[in-house]
């Protein structure tokens, strides 16, 4: 069976997180989704960890969790969090983010009596605790061998193990002794799998991809997802597949194109300046309006750890595609900014009706009959996102990338696309 499995998302106890995150919304959109599994994200606070007990009943055979108001829905849950290490490493502060799984609620108990004298458990739904990040895991992995950490979103500039404002230079050197526990990195909206794949050091780990979502709006949820083919959906299948990097049962993560995200390559907003990692490096990172620090990329934080050329690919490593949320395809095709308004929902749902749910519109739906039930020019866009024929302006300190659907289109067209505002080197080498 084909099993989509987005394991990172949030409840609405962490912070700038929909208020409407319970269980029940959850299920619903996942199914919409195409979801299988969905992590329960924010175990560890005890308000939010009090109504899991109450709204989900455990399938003791598979230790994952079914919805108590409609246990027929073909959604699970797994039971896991983020939480915040801070630490002082080489007399520099470091602040990162990690993903923990276990299989039950008993288990995540007590996770929680350990956890609990580090810091508070209550103040947010990813709580920031004083311990290292090998203490960290040496605590989990101590409640028990059946309970996994990874770094969650390993790339982005902030809060991650390779972040360039507070992160490592390897594995080895965030997790210690502990790095042996350690089997899964979580490449996040700022990496994908080709980034990491040319890194050598980074062979050894499974690159899973997650939503790390704060809504359940079907353009946050499920953005990112990891597509396993399983005999069984059991939380030691999942994992097993995970800790063992079986292509065999973990077919591919879906993954949005990290230039699209807000800070894939190096600028300054301000000045509109974009500069890809050579051009950054050839202006000394200083942006050539103020002559400010640029915000450094994460294209160049991959370039600076990187001992492989761009396009290399390991023997052993399990395949990826990209995609976009259904929603942001509709929504870019009319040119409309506001994702919820309701001409995209009457453009959306007919899908859904027709194909099931968005991964099936997205990933298996064939052009001729996408274009029986919506635009033929958004049919279009589908395909091409799905075949990587999409073109992608990079994204850079905090504004989003800009994505083009149709590079034939007139000039007139592409202008109203492409922000003049954005300089590259040629700019001011004129």
């Amino acid at each position: 069976m084909r099993v989509i499995a987005d394991l990172h998302i949030h409840s609405r106890y962490s912070r700038a997180t929909s208020q409407k995150m319970c269980i029940e919304e959850i299920a619903r959109f996942a199914k919409i989704k195409g979801l299988n599994l969905v992590g329960t994200g924010d175990f560890t606070h005890p308000k939010w960890l009090k109504e899991l007990q109450e709204s989900l009943i455990k399938e003791e055979e598979a230790n994952l969790y079914k919805p108590a108001r409609n246990p027929e829905a073909p959604i699970y849950f797994m039971i896991t969090g983020e939480v915040c290490t801070v630490f002082t490493h080489k007399n520099e502060v470091k602040k990162i983010h990690h993903v923990i799984l276990t299989p039950d609620i008993d288990t995540a108990i007590q996770i929680n009596d350990r956890l609990t004298k580090y810091g508070s458990l209550e103040s947010d739904g990813r709580p920031t605790l004083n311990m290292t990040a090998s203490q960290l895991v040496e605590e989990v992995m101590e409640v028990s061998s059946d309970n996994e950490v990874f770094p969650a979103h390993a790339w982005t500039p902030w809060f991650s193990i390779f972040g360039a404002f507070s992160g490592f230079d390897s594995v080895e050197e965030c997790y210690e002794d502990m790095t042996r526990h350690i089997h899964a990195l979580e490449t996040g909206l700022s990496s994908d799998p080709p980034m990491n794949w040319r890194l050598s050091a980074l062979d050894r780990y499974t690159l899973v991809s997650n939503s790390d979502s704060h809504s359940f709006w079907p353009w946050r949820i499920g953005r990112e997802a990891n597509v396993f083919e399983l005999k069984k959906l059991t939380y030691h299948e999942i994992l097993e597949a995970i800790r063992k990097k079986d292509k065999d049962r973990f077919k591919f993560t879906i993954e949005v194109n990290p230039a699209y995200g807000k800070y894939h390559w190096s600028g300054h907003r301000k000045c509109g300046v974009s500069l890809s990692p050579k051009e950054a490096i050839k202006f000394g990172n200083i942006c050539p309006v103020c002559r400010r620090k640029l915000t450094k990329g994460v294209e160049q934080r991959v370039e600076e750890l990187a001992d492989r050329p761009e396009g290399f690919r390991p023997e052993n490593a399990i395949d990826y595609m990209h995609l976009l949320p259904l929603s942001e395809i509709i929504a870019s095709v009319l040119g409309i900014e506001n994702l919820s308004v309701q001409k995209i929902w009457k453009l959306y749902n007919p899908l859904i009706a027709h194909f099931g749910n968005e991964y099936a519109v997205l990933i298996d739906a064939p052009y001729e009959e996408l274009s029986k039930v919506v635009n033929p020019k958004i049919a279009e866009a589908i395909v091409r996102v799905r075949e990587g024929k999409v073109k992608v302006i990079p994204g850079y300190d905090g504004v989003y990338g800009q994505i083009i659907f149709f590079e034939e289109e007139t000039k007139a067209e592409k202008e109203l696309v492409k922000p003049v505002s954005q300089k590259s080197l040629v700019d001011f080498m004129q």
